[in-house]
């Protein structure tokens, strides 16, 4: 037979389970004489029989959960051994669950990581509680806190069992709320029931779904034209909400960008500082407007455009321009004051103050600036040119602006005055006097007049010509006697000059120059004829044939010093040319006659004696006193007799000739003392006019 008992688990040791003396029907005391005997199936021993009263108590713990697991059902089975006879009765114990256990989740937290993109109704499972007890003391349902993006669904499968999933409804968004944290709630089916816990932590993981923010739409900067390389112009933020590779963001210059723009600003991809890197020139442009963009590294890349205004401040750092509009660099001498010779435009690429340009030239120069209007200048002649005082000009235009330091630019404009003849040749002496020796030879130069003209090339071409000059003596034409180079004015004889019949000569060179019309000038040249010693003494007295001697007769008687003839000779030259001497070089005996140096007298010199000879030829030298001396000689033969008639005759008509040369030798040393005369102050005036 056998009998069933039911008990809850976890009844206390000696807790009642049955009687089974009263169960089988039989006396108490016949079943403790019969050695009534409990053998378990099992290896505990869960239950004991008091055989005194037939009582099975529980005497171990019993813990179904661990017996059964989650078997609906649970029993123990017992052997009941009797003696005498022997008999075995079957007993079968159930085992009642109790919610002696709450549902149990495998841990205490658990993380999700759900990528913020993931579509609605998307489900996410989370691993069950487990809850060994069985029927309605086990796990009976799930609860979830409250939230905003998650419903929970519980999938019952066949066996029983409950599985949470957490189901997307709202979509997420990581940079609203990168993370969740959600309670789910365990809760069985016993009375009270029992319930646990666990935390889910859901970290949204990040989609690129946000492009780059700047903190500002557009940027603007300041800076000075100039600048430094590397100078700071403005340092850009943008953020991404977004985070990891999404949320980092790379700086660049867009492509909208100018190629000269990408040269003069360079930017920082890191740190978003554009910094200068070319030449910032405010003339070139004052405003630049550069477009910049920030893209993230996520995938697909987003990024965002921002523009950034700089603006350049001018500084004084271009120097005015000087640009010739006209300009001649020729101007004729004879311009009128206020002749323009150039048109000047001027200007400055900086701007204000810095941009306005003021002109001016030296006023030591014979130029002057008019301003015509604002940008525009005249250079114009202020006084008379004269191209021989200042024939060529470098009139420097000086161009000056504002600023501050003023900044300046000069520019040389050559100016050639272009001559006109305008100035007549002048001679470098107003006359000039000229000593020419007799007997010059032919095409020899006797002088060199010079004139000059400042004029310039053709207006300063000479051309000299020979004038006869008034007062002249008609039968003296100079151009018969002299000619002239007509280019550099040397004067040269056509013929020798013979002083006996010229002495002076006087004419005008006149010199003109090659201008149109030509201008002239007039010199006064004085041609004074030196003369040479080119003629011999002629003897006048005592006349005689070129192969005859001349005969005189003394008495024997003549006292000495008696004058016995005298010996008259003329000179055609003059000065020392002319001045003679006498000189007795032979005679028959030359202690017997004399003759004076000067008048050429032949005298006795002493007494005549017996032995003396009666004729006597004396050889008379006439010497002048040239260079060289040139001479002539007479004969003289002096007849000594007795004095008588004829003698006495011939005496006297030589007595009566003597008579008469000493008015001729007077007349000669007049002629002597006034060429002489002449010839000194010529010669000092000469002098005179040299110095």
């Amino acid at each position: 037979a056998q009998i069933r008992y039911s008990i809850p688990e976890e009844l206390t040791r000696g807790a009642f389970v049955g009687n089974i003396a009263k169960d089988l029907g039989t006396d108490v005391a016949k079943l403790a004489a019969a050695n009534l005997q409990v053998l378990s199936d099992s290896d505990s021993q869960y239950f004991s029989v008091n055989v005194n009263t037939g009582v099975i108590m529980v005497s171990e713990r019993i813990d179904r959960e661990q017996l059964c697991g989650q078997n609906p059902r649970c029993f123990l089975h017992l052997k009941l051994a009797i003696e005498n006879p022997v008999e075995f009765y079957r007993i079968e114990v159930e085992i009642l669950d109790i919610n002696d256990n709450p549902p149990e989740f495998p841990s205490d937290e658990v993380s999700l990581r759900i990528y913020e993109l993931a579509s609605l109704g998307a489900r996410f499972p989370i691993q069950p509680a487990q809850d060994p007890d069985v029927g309605t003391n086990t796990l009976q349902t799930y609860h979830l806190s409250a939230n905003d993006n998650f419903n929970l669904n519980v999938k019952a499968r066949t066996d029983g069992g409950k599985f949470p999933e957490l189901v997307l409804e709202r979509a997420l968004d990581r940079e609203f709320r990168a993370f969740h944290y959600l309670v789910l709630t365990a809760e069985d089916g016993g009375s009270p029931p029992q319930s646990s816990k666990i935390r889910i932590t859901i970290q949204v993981l990040d989609a690129n779904d946000n492009h780059p923010v700047f903190d500002r739409p557009s940027y603007g900067a300041r800076l000075v034209e100039n600048s430094p390389l590397g100078t700071l112009v403005v340092k850009l933020n943008a953020t991404d909400v977004d985070e990891g590779p999404n949320g980092d963001i790379r700086y660049s210059l867009s492509s909208h960008n100018s190629a000269a723009l990408r040269q003069i600003f360079a930017i920082d991809e890191q740190t978003g500082e554009i910094r200068v890197q070319g030449n910032l020139d405010f003339e070139e442009a004052t405003v630049y407007e550069i477009e910049v963009e920030a893209k993230d590294m996520g995938s697909p890349t987003m990024e965002e455009h921002c523009s950034v205004v700089v603006e350049i401040t001018d500084v004084n750092d271009n120097a005015p321009e000087v640009i010739l509009t006209s300009f001649s660099s020729t101007l004729s001498e004879d311009a009128l004051p206020g002749t323009v010779v150039a048109v000047i435009h001027v200007r400055d690429r900086d701007s204000g103050e810095q941009g306005k340009v003021l002109c001016h030239v030296s006023p030591d120069l014979p130029f002057q600036l008019r301003k015509d209007y604002e940008h525009q200048y005249s250079l114009l002649t202020s006084t008379r040119l004269d191209r021989e005082h200042v024939a060529y000009y470098n009139v420097t235009v000086s161009a000056s602006d504002l600023g501050n330091p003023p900044l300046s630019r000069h520019t040389i404009l050559p100016i050639t005055l272009i001559d006109v003849n305008d100035n007549a040749p002048q001679f470098e002496q107003a006359s000039y006097e000229v000593l020419v020796a007799e007997n010059n030879p032919v095409g020899s130069v006797l002088v060199t007049v010079s004139a000059a003209d400042p004029d310039s090339e053709q207006n300063s071409r000479l051309s000299y010509s020979i004038l006869r000059a008034g007062g002249t003596d008609p039968g003296l034409d100079p151009a018969r006697y002299l000619s002239i180079h007509p280019t550099n004015g040397q004067v040269t004889a056509k013929f020798p000059f013979d002083y006996e019949q010229t002495t002076y000569l006087q004419f005008h060179v006149e010199v003109s120059d090659g201008g149109s019309p030509a201008l002239r000038n007039r010199t006064l040249v004085h041609v004074f004829v030196v003369d040479q010693n080119d003629n011999a003494p002629r003897v006048h007295f005592p006349r005689a044939g070129e192969d005859s001697a001349t005969q005189f007769r003394i008495s024997p008687s003549i006292v000495p010093p008696a004058l016995i003839t005298k010996v008259v000779a003329i000179d055609a030259d003059s000065g020392r040319n002319a001045w003679l001497s006498y000189h007795l070089v032979e005679a028959t005996d030359l202690g017997l006659f004399s003759v004076t140096l000067r008048s050429g007298e032949v005298r006795i010199a002493r007494a005549l004696q017996e032995t003396d000879a009666s004729a006597h030829e004396l050889l008379v030298v006439v010497r002048d006193a040239g260079e060289p001396p040139l001479s002539t000689a007479v004969t003289l033969v002096v007849l000594v007799e007795e004095k008588g008639p004829e003698a006495l005759q011939g005496s006297e008509a030589r007595a009566a000739d003597g008579g008469g040369l000493p008015t001729i030798t007077l007349y000669l040393i007049v002629s002597l003392v006034l060429i002489s005369t002449v010839s000194l102050v010529g010669l000092a005036a000469l002098g005179i006019r040299c110095l």
